[in-house]
């Protein structure tokens, strides 16, 4: 028996403190005496100690060496001469350190390898597939070529070691049949066939429903073939077991199964004609069914595994896989995945429940194989654990999370589902560590990316929102910080800082906001698993977090609104408060923040906030608080108030003009009866391109809740389209019909520029606002708004086509003028199926002797107009009676 393997640690990985560039500096600083020796012009410092003082300095300094037993200053000088003659680094230990700090680089790894392997040093080797492997598990082709390295007859312990580890988990043939050779290699007595036996047994139990495993199993038919026996009980338990090793290999998609049923067809009825015809009755089936899945499954796989590149050397080329860039080969790999994934599941063989675990296991498998080649793709671990848990094997389903963790260390999918996963089990403090550890990984990716980000723009610094901040001055939520953050935001107000930010700026803010999800999926569960103190307190971790975005504020305030039955109203807006003197400058928290105090109708504090904020914002930017506190006074307050705030706002946007306003007041969930009715929207929208500027009409028509593309296309100049030919009087009849094909067509919008409507929405409500949980009536009234407007767009959405169409079904005749033959619909599709299309590459068949003319034909007293259609069956040129050649 092997021996098991001991636990063997991974090299650790460390990073100096110093740069080199740090090192560089340091050591390059020249002393004043260096300075004048290497300065010509330089005369001399009065300051420095003279000649006498320096030699009395240098002589006690020798004799506190040599008590001290340190170096003199010649043995110094001669270790500074031998400093430059000592070893470099190798290119073998300066690409490891670069993998160190980059590891998923599948082509620095392969050099690696190929270095190692250069040099031959055996330890070198097993430091290199050591560390390769922990960063890309269960890759056999590594695995493979690590084992070579150990097949002497020596090292056979350590490879059963590197057996041992390697194949409890892989699900790759090519490394089971690489231990199938070393098994045989090493069992080469007769009394040892009963081990090679049990090897390829478990072998085929765990890879025997691959595509690519049909070679072990024809090695093992061929290995119970060759087995010698001397009785002929002995002789029928071969025959027995070669039948069932036969029978099990063809109801299998294997790559020969076709061969093996050729050989299982020779091998019966060698044996007996009669009981041959019967087994193979039973099992034409189950062949035919396995046949047919081979080929959809080729279809499947082929693009999954596209042959390997070209090796440099003499080893196999690794295939490692790459982090994901998700562009669009990419995309599409992950969806042909997605489809055989889904495939497999459907099960294509059709097994029987008493083979459930056939299926099972054949299942896992090829998910087993698509983490190893899909690794950093965390769509595929979930699909994986989604299917596992649904096996009702919930310890499978946490180990796949936990793997999947591992190689996609930032993913939201898999961290997410692993915390519900623990949450459901009561696991609390698990979940807890999951989080807290997930925080800071991102934490440590939003520090490297913002370190980027001010190194590329120096005269910028960013605090991860966007914000243009002092660099002393780090962005806090704690009790010390919030007053530095209340000065910050109070200068911003009164300058209003350049809203112009670094190029990547935005990249930071997304990142960060991604960081808030964290945060607030965190809160959620501390509030229901545990209660509002554990969820209180995870809280003020977030306002001690720099990084910390608005909605982390916003989440627990409603959530406090929501779950605190006692005064959760009051705490809501403490919470407000204290994100305000954070996030005063950030228009989007404000307006949550207005919404929330009208929503719990508390008019006196929203009014003093709307006053308090409206004036540190620039006119475009404060222009959603303006229309937002319009709307509140327009519905619930008292005309002499909204005339007032109108001539506000006519003082701060001096070019709208007066109508907008009043319209906006007579204005209720999107209706507009003023645009529609009075100022002709409804009827303008419903007239033929042909009567107006089309940039004009297409305005109109997707203007629902307010005037202001009207205003604005009645401001611009518009060019007046040259004059189109108008339609027949049959198309102008038609119009109004059940064709809505032949409408007025639609401008094309230019690519660059948004569509009118949606300029509107983001002059006049500012960028789209998200939302992470609000109180019921002030959303719920937002939520009717957008949907009665998309609703009347779709409504007023006309089927169009193009001008030149239109204009030609227009000149079309109607149907009354056609006094032609009318055809039966079935004589002519039974003459068309009927019809042989000669082929292209055929010789051409001569034209036909020309005949002579045709009589007209007499017409009949039955009635006049054009002789009735010949319904026969077309016979060619020349058919008929003429004796042509017939199609």
């Amino acid at each position: 028996m092997m021996n098991s393997p001991p636990n063997r640690s991974f090299f650790s990985v460390f990073m100096t403190d110093m740069s080199e560039e740090q090192q560089d500096s340091i050591v390059n600083i020249e002393t004043p005496t260096e300075i004048a020796t290497n300065d010509t012009e330089y005369i001399g410092d009065k300051t420095q100690p003279t000649e006498e003082i320096l030699n009395a300095l240098n002589a006690l300094n020798q004799t506190t060496a040599q008590n001290g037993h340190e170096q003199s200053p010649a043995q110094q000088g001669n270790i500074k001469q031998d400093t430059p003659s000592q070893e470099a680094p190798s290119e073998w230990h300066v690409l490891r350190e670069k993998l160190r700090e980059q590891p998923h680089d599948p082509d620095g790894w392969n050099k690696l390898v190929d270095l190692a392997e250069t040099r031959g040093e055996i330890e070198q080797i097993k430091q290199t597939y050591e560390a390769l492997l922990e960063v890309y598990p269960n890759t056999s082709s590594a695995q493979i070529a690590y084992l070579n390295h150990f097949l002497s007859p020596g090292l056979f312990p350590y490879a059963e070691e590197l057996f041992r580890r390697f194949l409890r988990s892989s699900p790759l043939v090519d490394l089971w049949k690489f231990y199938l050779t070393y098994v045989r290699r090493v069992n080469t007595s007769p009394a040892s066939r009963e081990a090679v036996s049990k090897a390829y047994e478990f072998a085929l139990s765990r890879i025997g429903q691959d595509k690519d495993s049909g070679d072990i199993w024809g090695d093992y038919i061929q290995f119970l073939k060759a087995g010698e026996t001397t009785t002929t009980w002995e002789e029928q338990q071969k025959m027995d077991s070669l039948r069932k090793v036969y029978h099990r290999a063809v109801q299998i998609p294997l790559e020969n199964v076709e061969r093996l049923w050729s050989e299982l067809e020779t091998f019966e009825n060698s044996l007996n004609k009669i009981t041959a015809k019967k087994f193979m009755s039973d099992l034409s089936p189950s062949y035919m069914q396995a046949r047919t899945v081979l080929r959809q499954l080729q279809r499947h796989l082929g693009p999954l595994f596209p042959p390997p590149p070209a090796s440099s050397s003499t080893r196999p080329h690794l295939y490692l896989p790459p982090t994901p860039t998700f562009n669009a080969a990419e995309r599409a790999l992950v969806g042909a995945w997605k489809t055989y994934l889904k495939w497999e599941e459907s099960n294509p063989l059709e097994f029987e429940d008493k083979d459930k675990a056939t299926l099972i296991s054949r299942i896992q498998g090829v998910y087993r194989k698509a983490a190893i080649r899909m690794r950093f793709y965390a769509e595929i671990w979930y699909m994986a654990f989604v299917w596992t848990n649904s096996m009702g094997k919930p310890e499978e389903a946490l180990n796949i999370l936990k793997s999947g963790m591992e190689a996609n260390p930032t993913s939201f999918l898999l961290h997410f589902a692993y915390c519900e996963l623990q949450e459901s089990r009561k696991e609390h403090a698990e979940v807890t560590a999951t989080f807290d550890k997930f925080l800071d990984i991102l934490r440590a990716e939003l520090d490297e990316l913002e370190i980027r980000v001010n190194s590329a723009n120096s005269s910028f610094t960013s605090d991860g929102s966007g914000r243009v901040v002092h660099t002393g001055a780090p962005a806090g939520n704690g009790s010390g910080s919030l007053e530095a953050g209340t000065i910050s935001n109070n200068s911003s107000f009164a300058t209003q800082a350049c809203d112009e930010k670094p190029p990547k700026v935005k990249e930071l803010s997304d990142r960060r906001q991604e960081y808030g999800v964290v945060w607030i999926m965190y809160i959620r569960f501390a509030r229901r698993a545990l209660d509002l103190k554990a969820f209180r307190s995870v809280f003020a971790k977030a306002r001690r977090d720099r990084w910390t975005p608005w909605e982390v504020y916003e989440a627990a305030a409603l959530m406090e609104y929501h779950c605190n039955k006692d005064g959760g109203t009051g705490v809501a807006s403490r919470i407000f408060e204290k994100g305000l003197e954070t996030y005063g400058d950030e228009i989007e928290f404000v307006l949550r923040y207005l919404g929330f105090l009208i929503s719990v109708n508390d008019e006196n504090n929203a009014r003093a906030l709307f006053e308090r904020v409206i004036t540190a914002f620039s006119p475009e930017r404060a222009r959603p608080l303006w229309e937002r506190w319009a709307r509140y006074e327009y519905q619930y307050g008292d005309l002499e108030a909204a005339q007032k705030l109108e001539k506000r706002i006519a003082e701060v946007y001096p070019s709208d003009p007066p109508i907008k306003r009043f319209a906006q007041r007579h204005t209720y969930l999107g209706t507009d009866a003023i645009a529609a009715r009075d100022l002709g929207f409804a009827m303008a929208a419903r007239q033929p391109a042909a009567l107006g500027s089309t940039s004009t009409l297409n305005s109109i028509e997707k203007r629902t809740d307010s005037l202001f593309s009207l205003t604005s296309a009645s401001h611009m100049p518009t060019s007046q389209p040259p004059v189109k030919r108008t339609s027949s009087p049959d198309y102008k009849r038609r119009e109004g019909s059940a064709r809505p094909d032949f409408g007025p067509p639609s401008k094309r919008q230019r690519p660059s520029s948004p569509p009118p409507r949606d300029r509107d929405r983001e002059r006049w409500e500012g960028p789209p606002r998200r939302r992470f949980g609000s109180p019921a009536g002030w959303e719920r009234e937002r939520d009717r708004e957008l949907q009665h407007v998309k609703k009347d767009r779709e409504d007023d959405k006309a089927s169009t086509l193009p001008t030149v169409i239109s204009w030609f079904v227009g000149q079309l005749p109607s149907p009354a003028s056609f006094d032609g033959p009318v055809f039966r619909t079935d004589d002519l599709m039974m003459l068309l199926r009927n019809a042989v299309i000669p082929s292209a590459t055929r010789r051409a068949t001569p034209p036909p002797t020309p005949l002579p003319p045709v009589p007209p034909p007499v017409r009949t007293s039955t009635g006049g107009g054009r002789p009735p259609p010949d319904y026969g069956p077309y016979q060619g040129p020349g058919g008929g009676t003429r004796g042509g050649r017939r199609y």
